[in-house]
């Protein structure tokens, strides 16, 4: 009997609920965890699925010590289900580990998503009916969505959303062949299914309206048009685009048929393409292809090669030494296949080999995909997996080729990875990027040094009849550059640079330069002088600015910062650095200038050399005012409620940058983000305190409105350890790291800072800032339902604002007071103060403060069974919130709706509410949402 079970093939399904088979006989998947880790590995169809992806699965956050093993046990189980009888630590032949990945064995018959894939490749290389038929069978073996019924926290897992995303785009080709061929009823349902999963995508729902009028049904399709219409404007808030616009427009042409009869004549092809003309051009960021590019012909041969015999190709990752051309071949095999990819390029510096906190991170890479492909930066949800499941659902119906430039490894591009579709990833690395050979579709491409026919094609090319007149002395300087095309480029720019210097007195130098940078090993030992000639062709001024640029504590800079760098204006700091950028000593890009590598060490040495330490300590602190006086104006638009005390002016003459208001503000401290929090860690060593806290607080409403709470704690905490005897910076410091903690759920350690806090400014005599620590412990307090001390405190903090004429704080701890007394049943108490406490509010005009009374006033009523108030009450706060763009509140308010309905035995309404309120913390940092996935979990 085992070993009929062996033989018999098994068949998997994903489509849908996820299902295993051994011949005729369904196999028990066994526990939810079981079913999710084989659902991962099947949406992966065959592809690698490391452990560290498996433990994100299992566990959203803080999985335990002991997941690792969980895991394998996990695995070990479902190998014995697949192949029963096989001893417990046997590898088995279905479900293989190869190092720290698991992957499954599988056919392309196999697997429903394996054959959904295989006839929509036939389908599109197909046309009229045959296409369509093709098309209508890859759309039948989907039974629901991608592994339904295994959402965690009312999400599904990314993987599963991108293999959706291939449905979707799947019934969108599937419309228009029906269109062109005039048969669009054998996919209608198929449309129809699609539209009511996607209500919002308007691609779908232009479509949906163009089969229903081709299929005789235009009243339908005009209701349908005033449905997402409706819905358009109550839940985003916008109109109908431009695809469903045209489609909308085409029922109304008087050409098309109008009296009930079916069409089969297919639609024109302006109708089909739904007015391309209003789309959004697709972005280009292509940089530009270099000049006199040369070489490398076996390597893009070889890149051919794999396109074309693998069609699953989505990423091809060059590595190599630095220096030896990789960007410049990656440009330029990106602009050689640009038009295989009509939706557009992406590009991104990943600055995988930067110092410190300057490398990009995958989520910083993929805000600013999403961005250029069109969504709104609030769309964005904050978890990584969150966006690379959108990410990879927008690139699924989309053909574009994205440029990784500088990359780490693996686990930094793993994320910008397309899951499905027609994309392509071109990446580069100065290492071996491990994981490409175990990733389905990723292919690795190493480049090494030019050959010395490469070597020589490239300094013909650019230095013209000299190179062919002299070979000796061309060959000369190949061997001295090593073959690097870097090096071998900078020599070629000296040389045009000084048309009465020779090719043998070029060699010459080279042969007679002691070369340095011996820290990059054997093949740059010459660099150094090649990149002299680059040097001592700068003015004094360049050359000065060049030496101190490595003094910037990021591998890049603004203009600003360069001018305070070298104490210069700023009109002339943006001439010398366009010098440099003209000898390609810097490289601008985004308002910013970046250096090499290697010029940065060579730009070292030259400033240990040259410049006294003196000189170099000034240029330092010239950077720190800069910065100093820059965060504290960048801090005053964003309205804190304590605003920080205003920096001495400079010393050296230095003076910060303007800032028009908000927006200009936040988009300085994101771009100077790691250079500040840099500052603030290493400011006190170099005795300059007052600079890293006052930074560090500046930073403050920054981190609370881009939810950066983590960021916020550990920054803050630098902070507080630079004050040293500072009392006042000190309380401002434990109160703003309480803060964090309040935000980050810890509430013990909020409470802590809060009452070192509260003692300094008791001991400063600051009775306002009192009053706030007061009101904060109290909000603590009512967190623990210690509700007599959330009273004593808040009538503490009350007595203080009255006492500095503070109404606005005043009312902030009446509030407080309400709340406790309704926890303690004193409804008749608690809502008297309510209704004062929101009338207070209401003549302030403080949008927050109301809401945040109305909701409380709602929760009161509910505790007295007072329904009709109580849900009209917290409608109310909805409203106001929401009108105050406050998701972080609204989300609250409803967590208390689905609350009440849970407690009065109504779990459908309860489970409704709160997957409203995780609807509305998508793209934050809220604790808060976990807390809401665990009330529904337990109530599914």
């Amino acid at each position: 009997m085992d070993r009929i079970e062996m033989t018999t093939p098994l068949s998997f399904a994903v489509l849908g609920p996820v299902r295993a088979w051994r011949g005729q006989s369904e196999i028990d998947l066994g526990t939810r965890q079981q079913r999710l880790i084989l659902a991962l590995l099947l949406a992966r169809a065959g592809g690698a699925v490391s452990v560290a992806e498996l433990v994100d699965l299992l566990w959203d956050s803080d999985p335990p010590p002991s997941a690792v093993n969980v895991v394998h046990r996990h695995v070990g189980m479902l190998r014995r289900r697949f192949e029963p009888g096989l001893p417990t630590r046997a590898a088995g032949s279905v479900l293989i580990r190869d190092g720290a990945e698991y992957r499954l064995r599988i056919d392309g018959e196999s697997l429903d998503l394996l054959r959904f894939r295989r006839l929509v490749a036939q389908a599109a290389d197909s046309s009229g009916e045959p296409a369509v038929e093709l098309y209508r069978e890859a759309l039948a073996l989907w039974r629901a969505r991608c592994a339904s019924g295994l959402q965690t926290g009312g999400r599904a897992h990314p993987e599963f959303v991108a293999v959706d995303g291939e449905r979707f785009a799947a019934v969108r080709a599937a419309t228009d062949a029906a269109l062109r061929a005039g048969c669009v009823h054998a996919v209608l349902p198929a449309i129809r299914l699609a539209a009511e999963y996607e209500p919002l995508d308007e691609a779908l729902q232009a479509r949906l309206l163009l089969a229903l009028a081709a299929d005789g049904r235009r009243a339908e399709a005009l209701a349908a048009y005033a449905d997402i219409e409706h819905r358009l404007a109550d839940e985003l808030g916008i109109q109908p685009g431009g695809e469903l616009r045209a489609a909308r427009d085409s029922l109304l042409d008087h050409d098309a048929p109008a009296d009930g009869s079916r069409s089969r004549r297919g639609v024109g092809r302006a109708e089909l393409e739904l007015s391309q003309s209003t789309r959004a051009e697709p972005p280009a960021q292509l940089p530009a292809d270099h000049p006199h590019f040369t070489g490398r012909r076996d390597v893009l041969a070889a890149a051919e090669e794999l396109l074309a015999g693998d069609r699953r190709t989505t990423a091809l990752v060059i590595d190599g030494m630095p220096g030896v051309g990789k960007t410049t071949l990656a440009v330029h095999l990106a602009h050689q296949l640009a038009a295989r990819y009509p939706d557009g390029q992406l590009h991104a510096d990943l600055r995988g080999f930067d110092s410190g906190d300057s490398v990009m991170t995958p989520a910083e890479a993929l805000r600013g995909f999403l961005w250029s492909l069109g969504v709104a930066p609030a769309a964005i949800p904050a978890e990584l997996h969150a966006q690379a499941g959108l990410y990879r659902s927008i690139l699924a119906e989309r053909r574009m080729l994205i440029l990784l430039d500088n990359c780490r490894d693996w686990d930094q591009i793993r994320h910008l990875l397309p899951g499905t579709g027609g994309s392509l990833v071109i990446a580069t690395s100065r290492r071996r990027i491990t994981g490409t050979a175990g990733q389905a579709g990723a292919h690795p491409l190493h480049l090494d040094l030019l050959t010395h026919g490469e070597a020589r094609e490239l300094l013909t090319r650019r230095l013209g009849e000299a190179a062919a007149a002299d070979p000796a002395a061309v060959d000369e300087i190949i061997a001295r550059c090593g073959r690097l095309p870097l090096a071998l480029a900078l020599v070629a720019i000296r040389s045009v640079g000084r048309p009465g210097l020779s090719l043998p007195a070029v060699a010459g130098e080279l042969a007679e330069a002691d070369g340095r940078l011996a820290g990059f090993g054997d093949t740059h030992a010459d660099l150094e002088a090649i990149f002299s000639w680059s040097y001592r062709a700068l003015t004094p001024e360049a050359a000065r600015l060049f030496r101190l640029l490595p003094l910037h504590p990021a591998g890049e800079l603004s203009a600003e910062a360069a001018a305070a760098l070298g104490g210069r204006s700023l009109r002339s700091a943006r001439g010398l650095l366009a010098e440099l950028g003209s000898q390609l000593l810097v490289q601008p890009g985004n308002g910013r200038w970046r250096m090499h590598d290697l010029l940065r060490a060579y730009a070292v040495e030259l400033g240990e050399e040259h410049d006294d330490a003196a000189e170099r300590d000034a240029a330092i602190e010239r950077v720190y005012d800069y910065y100093q006086l820059s965060a504290y104006a960048a801090h005053l638009p964003l309205q804190p409620q304590v605003p920080l005390p205003e920096p001495e002016p400079s010393e050296r003459g230095v003076t910060g940058r303007g800032f028009t208001g908000r927006a200009d503000a936040m988009a300085w401290f994101a771009a100077e983000q790691r250079v500040l929090t840099a500052i603030v860690a290493r400011a006190k060593e170099r005795g300059r305190p007052r600079t890293a806290w006052q930074i560090a607080l500046a930073l403050q409403n920054f981190f609370q409105d881009t939810a950066q709470f983590r960021q916020w704690a550990a920054t803050m905490s630098s902070g507080l350890a630079a004050t040293g005897d500072d009392p006042a910076a000190q309380a401002l410091l434990h109160r703003s790291l309480a803060g964090a903690c309040y935000f980050l759920a810890d509430l013990d350690r909020g409470l802590s800072h809060l009452q070192h806090a509260r003692a300094l400014f008791e001991r400063l005599g600051r009775r306002n800032e009192q009053g706030h620590a007061e009101n904060n412990i109290a909000e603590i307090r009512l967190d623990q339902r210690r509700y007599h001390e959330a009273i004593r405190h808040a009538e503490a903090a009350r007595a203080l604002f009255r006492a500095e004429g503070n109404v606005r704080g005043a009312t902030n701890a009446l509030l407080i007071i309400a709340r406790a007394q309704g926890w303690l049943g004193r409804h008749a108490e608690a809502l008297g103060m309510f209704v004062e406490a929101r009338r207070q509010f209401e003549a302030l005009g403080d949008l927050h403060g109301t809401g945040t009374t109305q909701a409380w006033l709602a929760h009161t009523y509910s505790m007295i069974d007072d329904l009709p108030h109580a849900m009209a009450t917290w409608q109310q706060a909805i409203d106001i919130f929401r009108d105050a763009r406050a998701t972080h509140h609204t989300a609250e308010v409803l967590v208390s709706i689905g609350d009440f309905h849970s407690a009065n035995g109504d779990p459908a309404l309860a489970g409704q509410a709160w997957s409203e309120a995780l609807a509305e913390l998508d793209g934050t940092d809220s604790p808060m949402a976990r807390r809401i996935r665990d009330r529904l979990l337990w109530h599914r």
